[in-house]
């Protein structure tokens, strides 16, 4: 896996399975043995939301922040951290982000704490998804994102799926468009991400703890 930092944001577009990721990334921080906080700053998407895995968390040990009216039928959620305590109190924090500029506003709120201690913010680029089929599309929803976040991508995750329907060549045809988008955005590709049962060689090993309620 690549050497993340120590607290991360990961950001993607709508689908792109950046949750899972995030996810995913927490389980195996705490599986290593070290402390981690989670914290679920999606607060626009009502349908893939970290929240939703509490128990999941409390079996490994990871701590979950998410906003107050997470699992609710109220509309508008609300979220007020101590943002470098959090850090401060454990060993690596990983940050789910809402997709697009309205999302990242949510993170610009505490872009100055985060920035400071070092924050990678992560982008999740899916091939199959609206909006992000082409690199320039995908490096365009980029900018909007960090202009609202105050912070700088350090690095393109190419989770490019087709949800149940993936096949590892679906995976694997990817690998251009994904340089493609780094090189749009002027950022590494830092790793690829597939679900574990399809043995892509050189991805990062995935479970699928999230799917669409419609694949459900």
């Amino acid at each position: 896996m690549f050497d993340f930092e120590n607290t991360i944001a990961i950001t993607g577009h709508y689908g792109s399975g950046k949750t899972n990721l995030a996810v995913n990334l927490a389980v195996d921080f705490a599986k290593s043995g070290e402390k981690v906080t989670i914290i679920d700053l999606d607060i626009v998407n009502p349908y893939f939301r970290t929240a939703d895995l509490a128990g999941l968390f409390d079996e490994h040990g990871i701590r979950l922040i998410a906003p107050q009216f997470a699992n609710t039928n109220l509309d508008i959620p609300s979220l007020s951290i101590d943002m470098a305590a959090v850090i401060d109190g454990c060993d690596r924090l990983v940050i789910d982000v809402g997709g697009d500029d309205s999302g990242a506003a949510a993170l610009g709120q505490y872009s100055t704490v985060l920035n400071n201690s070092g924050c990678g913010l992560y982008y999740v680029v899916n091939r199959y998804r609206y909006l992000t089929s082409t690199p320039e599309e995908a490096a365009e929803l980029l900018r909007d994102i960090e202009q609202v976040s105050r912070m700088r991508a350090k690095g393109i995750i190419n989770c490019s799926n087709l949800g149940q329907d993936t096949a590892a060549d679906d995976v694997k045809v990817t690998a251009d468009y994904a340089l493609q988008c780094g090189k749009a955005a002027g950022i590494p590709v830092v790793m690829t991400a597939a679900e574990r049962s399809l043995c892509v060689d050189g991805a990062y090993p995935v479970d699928v703890y999230i799917r669409p309620f419609w694949e459900e």
